[in-house]
């Protein structure tokens, strides 16, 4: 009897401590592992159908681990490690992604003149008089951002609206000066920088370029496109060292007005293999914050020799990923560069550059197009005139169908400013990205119809409304350094149209607040074949997170461009506080 007790007893002890283990098991299974970082008390907006808001979001080993509604549900994800940052009712949104700038450029923008706020050529003759007070005689003053139809008067004489040296060529007699347009494509150079550059009356028009003369035939100073290569601006005679230590410096301050800015991915759009070779070494030492979609940019035989070998995706802890070829195809607006299917409406009938510049060729490009197709690349292709565009399409088209087994490649054409109506609906068809600057629609709006007239700017200019409706995917950025990369003036631009003075600019053609911030966080993703790791705020994502002083779904319009970044997040680390 007491044996049968004793193995009765013995058998209750088991059962009570397998019931004990199954509870803890189940405890423990249920209780997650202690967050990294906790967001908490603020809106979230994830830009994810499924899980659209949220009012907590907890982020473990660089991803997104969990979001939720319970105001007090982060509490079971709090650990003796986790960092809580409560946003005081911020608005946090999927990180920010610049899907066109040029990243080097921007470090460049932050050492040379800016001239963005110059108002007239005096301005600029003026703000060069100074920097030569502090030059070394043959040292090259630089400088971007004028733009000729932003100044309060035109200068006098000037050729299309763009000055004469003299001005600039007294003030500096000793220094070669190279004044770049804020677009890119065109420069402005003094004398002593034409002539060490050993440019003359006699030198000619380089293919896809222009130099602006006078009636005499005279070069005025003033370089469009392919031209601007002529001025043979060097630097000085730095030591491989120094020059190396510069272009760190460069990266360096392009990653701090990124984290500044709410920036996390920036799709750099052209760059050599050398820059390539310095972002990765930076990135693995740790000194690449912001995460790089890079474009490649040499010539098709170039391409042809080392293309392949640089190709990487997710490099570094998805910090780089070099897989798209980047083309030119035409100018800039601006400059009469951009190509068009029509006459500009502002130039002279005898004007050779009537219809713009188309600035690489056909066959190069083609031939860029089949090596891009065959080796895995994504192509971006600069386009804004309607020619421009159209032509662009047709060698898209033309490389999609000899390669019927390619499928979800994704090309881009970068810009995407001015359309014929007939090949809107293209875009989607052949299942082309078009990557667009909003900024860029209010920034230009002021000059447009004087280039294009009434008739082809509405039907075809910045029409976002039209490629959406046409079932087009659009990701958008600022073309940093050719305008700012303040997001918010660029959301603001996108949802508004409006332009300083307070108009409005073809406002059928606006984005909702809701497209606009998609446009901004998932489209880029998507634009860089990234939706699996970016864009929205979900589970398993990377925990890339952007949050804004304002809610810029909900405020009121015009209080959006003020709204500041408060914090910059990538991988789960805090990167910028405000």
């Amino acid at each position: 009897m007491a044996t049968r007790n004793r193995r009765l007893g013995f058998v209750v002890v088991l059962v009570a401590l397998f019931a004990v283990l199954f509870i803890v098991n189940r405890r423990m299974k249920l209780a997650p592992e202690p967050a990294d970082l906790i967001l908490v008390n603020g809106k979230i907006v994830t830009v994810d159908a499924k899980f659209p808001t949220a009012a907590w979001i907890a982020v473990r080993g660089g991803r997104i681990d969990a979001l939720g509604t319970d105001p007090k549900g982060f509490n079971r994800h709090v650990g003796d490690g986790t960092e809580i940052v409560d946003l005081g009712g911020a608005l946090a949104i999927p990180g920010l992604i610049e899907s066109h700038g040029h990243f080097m450029g921007l470090g460049e923008s932050k050492t040379i003149l800016d001239l963005t706020k110059a108002r007239s050529w005096d301005d600029i003759v003026a703000l060069v008089a100074e920097a030569a007070k502090s030059a070394k005689p043959g040292e090259w003053i630089t400088g971007r951002g004028w733009h000729q139809d932003k100044w309060d008067h035109a200068p006098e004489p000037n050729v299309e609206g763009l000055p004469f040296h003299d001005a600039l060529s007294k003030v500096t007699p000793q220094n070669p000066v190279l004044l770049e347009h804020a677009s890119g494509h065109s420069s402005l150079a003094n004398a002593k920088a034409m002539e060490l550059s050993k440019i003359t009356a006699t030198t000619g028009d380089p293919d896809g370029g222009k130099i602006i003369r006078d009636a005499k035939g005279n070069a005025i100073g003033a370089f469009l496109e392919t031209a601007q290569s002529l001025v043979r601006y060097e630097a000085g005679h730095a030591t491989p060292d120094e020059a190396a230590a510069q272009s760190r410096k460069l990266v360096e301050l392009a990653s701090k007005e990124c984290l500044t800015h709410g920036i996390t991915t920036f799709h750099d759009a052209g760059t050599s293999f050398g820059t390539v070779d310095l972002y990765k070494k930076m990135a693995e030492e740790g000194a690449l914050p912001v995460r790089l979609y890079v474009m490649l940019s040499p010539d098709s035989r170039t391409l042809a020799s080392r293309g392949a070998a640089a190709r990487m995706i997710g490099a570094v802890d998805n910090h780089l990923t070099v897989r798209t070829i980047k083309r030119l195809m035409d100018g800039a607006l601006g400059s009469h560069g951009a190509w068009l299917l029509e006459p500009y409406a502002d130039l002279s009938p005898d004007d050779k550059n009537l219809t713009g510049l188309n600035t690489e060729s056909i066959e190069e490009m083609k031939a860029t197009a089949k090596f891009a197709i065959e080796n895995g690349f994504q192509l971006a292709t600069h386009a804004i005139g309607d020619r421009g565009n159209r032509e662009t399409l047709d060698i898209y088209e033309e490389a999609f169908k000899a390669h019927p087994d390619k499928t979800d490649l994704r090309w881009r054409i970068e810009h995407a400013q001015h359309l014929s109506l007939a090949d809107i609906p293209r875009f989607a068809q052949l299942g082309v990205i078009p990557a667009m600057q909003a900024i860029h629609c209010t920034s230009d709006a002021p000059w447009v119809l004087k280039r294009l007239g009434e008739k082809r700017a509405a039907e075809g200019a910045y029409v976002w409304r039209k490629l959406m409706d046409a079932g087009s995917i659009i990701p958008i950025g600022t073309d940093v350094p050719v305008e700012l990369i303040d997001p918010m003036a660029n959301f603001y631009a996108a949802v508004t149209r409006k332009l300083k003075d307070g108009t409005t600019f073809f406002p059928d053609q606006k984005m909702t607040r809701e497209e606009a911030l998609r446009a901004y966080t998932a489209n880029g993703a998507f634009a860089a074949f990234e939706e699996g790791l970016k864009g929205s705020l979900t589970p398993g994502k990377l925990a890339d997170i952007t949050v804004l002083s304002r809610d810029i779904l909900t405020c009121p319009e015009d209080d959006i461009p003020g709204t500041e970044v408060l914090y910059t997040i990538i991988g789960g680390k805090v990167l910028y506080r405000h």
